[in-house]
């Protein structure tokens, strides 16, 4: 049998078939990996008004410089009730936030647990989202009614594709302002979304969760989160990313410092990246001058009033830690401990007003002494500090900033805030530690003592 030898056309066609089939491979391959959308998630920003329209320019100049799809996701606590300004003006700074973002791109908010904070009737709250055009997601229910204060879930359009997103709230009731408990109904995360996240997300095309449940809750509902989906948690106030799989979980940080960046591809993946809001960084001017004249207008002679000045700027882990070692030192023992969330903002630069102190520890408190093991003590370090780098499995949420040194042999003594003492589970993973309070001190008079210098 005799071979048929090609034809000089025949071999020049094979060759210049070889010759393309890399770039036609490269092309394909950088389709798959084309980004077709992008989310812009917000956490937990709880009335920060130093950075506002700083974020809103940065969402403005995110949709101007990617012509591609965007949704915007605020995952709640967007109101704050230790703003005074925030709380005498009705959050008009916040509103007029929100009220600008559906222009810029299909919005949702899932609620959180400040949302009713200045406004204590959740549906009113939902019903103004709703005016402004914003789509409202949750799973906390209203026992007046018997219904949820909005849907579950809600589909967007994401150019050529759509976008479910899903909306779960924390069933932390203490956390709640407590003139509206009474009134909310609220699953166990995990147990709602074992139950129905597959329902809610049944003939989605790309997926979005919102979780304002927080680590621990999000870790049981993470396995349930499909191949290529984005969850946004929220609620400890914690920032990183973790890749699982061709999906992505991110906390987005708090009080407008920072927001996260998803971006679905083609090729059925998800990636999610941090952006820090800089104090100086370039605002929105409408909001910019209504801030101004807000705060000008709303703000008392006494919270104007300097406390201190701060030598340095402080993020926000190292002014926990300060704090805490402010709180050892006033109440004469080895270590102190604060919950994370007790602090809001990172101790600026220069002059301190009563205002802004009070942006960056919250709330007020008696200060609670214990005397534990050296191991136990060990074990709580352990836990503490989780702004820095870790595994997901580490992670448990509710977390404490610490600072100290346990002595040489024998027991050690810690002191810690009212609020961590009661809720010790939590925070120190133990509940047989017997704290007694210190008398005559309290959290932000040993915390100004520690962050400021006279003026």
């Amino acid at each position: 049998m005799s071979l048929v030898r090609p034809s000089r056309r025949r071999l020049l066609q094979l060759a210049g078939a070889t010759t393309l089939a890399p770039g036609l491979i490269g092309l394909r391959a950088k389709d798959q990996t084309e980004t077709i959308g992008r989310v812009l998630a917000v956490s937990d920003m709880h009335s920060a008004y130093e950075r506002t329209a700083q974020l809103l320019a940065a969402f403005e100049r995110e949709v101007r410089t990617h012509s591609i799809p965007h949704v915007i996701a605020v995952n709640g606590d967007l109101f704050e009730h230790g703003n005074a300004v925030a709380v005498r003006s009705g959050g008009v700074i916040d509103w007029a936030f929100v009220e600008a973002l559906p222009r810029l791109a299909p919005t949702v908010f899932n609620l959180g647990n400040h949302d009713n904070d200045l406004t204590p009737d959740l549906a009113e709250v939902v019903a103004r989202l709703r005016t402004l055009g914003v789509q409202v997601v949750t799973t906390i229910g209203d026992r007046r009614t018997g219904e949820g204060y909005a849907p579950s879930s809600t589909t967007l359009p994401f150019g050529a594709r759509s976008l479910r997103v899903v909306g779960i709230g924390t069933d932390a009731l203490n956390t709640y302002p407590k003139v509206s408990r009474d009134q909310l109904d609220i699953p166990s995360p995990a147990v709602w979304a074992r139950a129905q996240l597959g329902a809610a997300l049944s003939g989605a095309d790309r997926v979005l969760i919102l979780s304002h449940a927080g680590v621990a809750a999000d870790r049981d509902i993470l396995p349930l989160l499909p191949d290529g989906g984005l969850m946004i948690g929220g609620h400890n106030h914690l920032l990183f990313q973790h890749q699982q799989g061709r999906s992505a979980y991110a906390h987005t940080g708090s009080w407008t410092s920072a927001y996260t960046v998803g971006e679905f591809r083609a090729d059925g993946s998800v990636t999610a990246a941090s952006h820090p809001v800089a104090l100086d960084a370039a605002a929105d001017q409408p909001l910019a001058e209504r801030i101004a004249a807000t705060l000008a207008a709303q703000m008392t002679a006494e919270e104007r009033a300097k406390l201190g000045v701060s030598p340095r700027a402080l993020s926000l882990g190292d002014t926990g830690r300060r704090v805490a070692a402010g709180l050892a030192q006033a109440a004469g023992v080895d270590a102190g401990f604060i919950g994370h969330t007790t602090l809001g903002a990172g101790l600026p630069a220069g002059p301190v007003s009563r205002y802004v102190f009070d942006a960056v520890v919250r709330f007020d408190g008696r200060l609670m002494t214990a005397v534990v093991p050296r191991d136990r003590f060990d074990a709580f370090l352990a836990r503490a500090n989780q702004d820095r780098p870790m595994p997901l499995s580490a992670r448990n949420g509710d977390f404490l900033y610490a600072a100290g040194a346990a002595p040489a042999d024998g027991p050690v003594r810690i002191v810690t805030t009212d609020w961590c003492a009661t809720n010790q589970a939590e925070y120190f993973g133990a509940g047989d530690l017997v704290f007694t309070e210190a008398p005559g001190l309290t959290v932000k008079t040993a915390a100004a003592a520690a962050l400021l210098e006279p003026h």
